[in-house]
């Protein structure tokens, strides 16, 4: 009971906006209120914290522009485009307590320069948000960044929610830091291809055209 009224008193703290949040978050502390429950507390009032990278263009074109495996892999672009009747859409997510985004910033803002329709999405998303932006974004491919060893268990979550609303064509891939022990794992329940690290962002991004392509093949 005690602990019931220190939360609440806490969430009356935060609303006013009178008062240093420190002594009344601290008080608290104590049995029998968990840190999880001090967070609900606040998290009435000011909400959760909501990070969406933002995808920097150019970059990575300009530095790669006269490769000639990039006007190559343009060039497929330009056909697949053609093939579908719009540039093929790529929806970058970070799932679950995965704060570490320069890697799928590197991968947006690349993928944006080789003429992919990018959506980067935002941080610690679950399964079922990034599923339901997807959908609603008409995404192609959803490109999930780990960095924090939950793949084993929120890239088949993310499939399912996909194949329960409707959602089962399209693509999921993954990269990032991932055990290569894994990568049957991954590929059993439905994770169409997985960049581990020091991959070449071209190659990546040929995999998924073949992909797109393989997929349409298919239908």
């Amino acid at each position: 009971e005690a602990g019931r009224e220190m939360l609440a008193a806490l969430t009356e703290n935060t609303q006013s906006g009178k008062s240093n949040l420190r002594k009344p978050s601290l008080a608290p502390a104590r049995p029998p209120p968990t840190v999880g429950e001090i967070s609900d507390a606040m998290r009435d009032t000011f909400g959760d914290h909501a990070a969406t990278p933002v995808v920097i263009k150019g970059v990575y074109g300009q530095a790669y522009e006269n490769e000639p495996e990039l006007a190559v892999l343009k060039t497929r672009m330009t056909e697949v485009t053609e093939a579908m009747g719009h540039r093929p859409k790529i929806m970058v997510a970070k799932l679950g307590q995965d704060g570490h985004d320069r890697g799928a910033k590197v991968i947006a803002s690349a993928f944006g320069d080789i003429g992919f329709d990018v959506l980067a999405g935002p941080l610690f998303q679950t399964p079922e948000e990034a599923a339901g932006v997807a959908l609603s974004e008409k995404v192609n491919v959803v490109g999930v960044s780990s960095l924090a060893a939950g793949h084993r268990t929120l890239l088949p979550q993310l499939i399912d929610r996909l194949k329960e609303q409707g959602g089962g064509d399209i693509i999921v891939v993954c990269g990032g830091v991932i055990p290569r022990q894994d990568y049957e794992f991954l590929h059993e329940h439905g994770v169409a291809a997985v960049f581990g690290p020091g991959t070449n962002v071209l190659e990546a991004a040929n995999s998924v055209l073949d992909l797109l392509q393989g997929r349409r093949r298919n239908q």
